[in-house]
């Protein structure tokens, strides 16, 4: 341990409990990345897991001294290697930061730390008859904290939005130590910038999220499933469009492809593998005979786009199976060898093309990916699989995931539409935005953390 690692350490023993401070190599080893596999991480000299705002200050506070870079972490679940560990760095996992503070059902909106986990909120929420829309696959697992970070989204965003939606107030210690409340509790607020919006998506990298306040919504009523069944992913695309320019709004709207759905049923047993290609499935929550209509929309527009059989679903549990599968598809996938994981997000339109365009990147590089999506919204997730220790396929791999990045854009799109920039989609942050809108946020990242230690080589591309 060097002399700067040796000092920043002293420091934060002696600025926190002693139970905070985690040091053993093994258990430090837990924390130095997230399930990114294919991005780099490296190695830190401490763990902390504060449980107050004031022990997260303390902590920047010693770093600030000591010039320490911080990288900041939730329960890990992220998808870019944005909570990955650099050499040198003081790990800040917020995981022991788990309190409810309120949830008020009369202005709608719950104060929670950082480390409250995305369902065990939403489960205190329905309890008083209210609702957290944001709902990533990752919900059972990731913390409110990490969805603020890579501003989250998930199943029911293609109508109810994503975390920066729902986002009113945020507690953050800055790149200097300063613990400050951006934003409002009030329904309307227009004081100076919106700081708090600033915030979420920027992974760590402005600051240090200690609390978070988040608008609810009144609970909703049971939804209606409807389910296709596809014989190419250009065919399921078609029908994404053609629900758009029906001017439906579902309450989802997800595509599975046979691949993901053999992998669940290898996996859990769920017997859920079809003689299809690709699964659509699309849900309502419109009350009475307008979800109804909604329904039976989804259901023509699945028909006339050439689905090989589709159905509104009688059976709630076989629905919510279908659904299940859907969220269990990236882990089932992993299994099969590592996974590269894109997040683009096109036009409604565009899915079609982008659906076909990734396919031609699979047949162009001699690679296998499996694909989900939210394809209501355009976001898409194709997963680039390779055999375990095939060094060739690796590299044919991250040519297709560059190409699938070069596309999204050309069909104007993102890079990424949830999973965030991280290390894995710096070069597509460059690929979308102006030198001079990169130029914009250097300044930001200037102005909120001078001494450039929080979650540094993340995000922005090298100059």
């Amino acid at each position: 341990m060097t002399t700067l690692s040796t000092g920043v350490v002293e420091a934060l023993r002696a600025a926190l409990p002693a139970d905070r401070l985690l040091l053993d190599d093994d258990v430090v080893a837990s924390y130095v990345h997230d399930e990114a596999e294919w991005a780099p991480h490296g190695r830190p000299v401490a763990v902390v897991r504060p449980r107050t705002s004031a022990e997260v200050q303390a902590v920047v506070r010693a770093c600030v001294a000591h010039r320490a870079p911080v990288v900041t972490r939730g329960a890990g679940t992220g998808l870019s290697g944005g909570a990955n560990a650099v050499d040198g760095c003081v790990v800040v996992s917020t995981e022991a930061m788990r309190e409810i503070r309120a949830i008020d059902p009369v202005e709608r909106y719950a104060v929670v730390q950082p480390g409250v986990v995305n369902d065990d909120l939403r489960a205190a929420c329905a309890a008083q008859g209210l609702w957290y829309p944001p709902d990533p696959a990752s919900a059972p697992w990731s913390t409110i904290g990490g969805n603020v970070a890579t501003n989250a989204g998930g199943l029911c965003c293609v109508k109810y939005g994503v975390t920066r939606d729902y986002v009113l107030e945020l507690e953050v210690v800055t790149g200097t130590g300063e613990l400050v409340r951006l934003g409002r509790r009030t329904a309307k607020g227009v004081v100076g910038y919106d700081l708090a919006g600033l915030m979420v998506g920027s992974e760590g990298t402005l600051g240090i999220v200690t609390e978070v306040t988040v608008r609810l919504r009144p609970a909703r009523p049971a939804e209606r499933t409807v389910v296709g069944y596809f014989a190419s992913v250009v065919d399921a695309g078609r029908a994404v469009e053609a629900v758009g320019a029906a001017g439906i709004v579902p309450s989802a709207l997800e595509l599975v492809d046979r691949h993901c759905l053999a992998a669940v049923d290898a996996w859990k047993n769920m017997g859920l593998s079809v003689d299809a290609d690709v699964v659509l499935l699309g849900r309502s929550d419109a009350p009475g005979p307008a979800g109804d209509a909604e329904a039976d929309g989804m259901l023509r527009c699945f028909t006339d786009a050439g689905a090989t059989w589709a159905a509104a679903s009688t059976d709630p549990a076989e629905a919510e199976a279908l659904f299940s599968a859907r969220r269990l598809a990236y882990p089932a996938v992993e299994r099969l060898g590592p996974v590269l994981t894109e997040d683009v997000c096109v036009p409604k339109a565009a899915v079609p093309e982008m659906l076909g365009r990734v396919e031609a990147a699979a047949r162009r590089n001699d690679v296998l990916i499996a694909n989900i999506a939210h394809a209501g919204d355009g976001n898409l997730h194709p997963l680039i699989i390779t055999p375990p220790g095939d060094d060739a396929a690796r590299e044919r791999a991250q040519v297709a995931f560059a190409e699938i990045m070069r596309d999204a854009v050309a069909l104007g799109g993102t890079v990424t539409g949830e999973h965030g920039v991280g290390l894995l989609k710096r070069s597509g942050l460059a690929l979308e935005q102006s030198p001079a809108v990169v130029a914009m946020q250097r300044a930001v990242k200037a102005a909120l953390d001078p001494l450039g230690i929080l979650n540094p080589g993340k995000v922005l591309p090298d100059e």
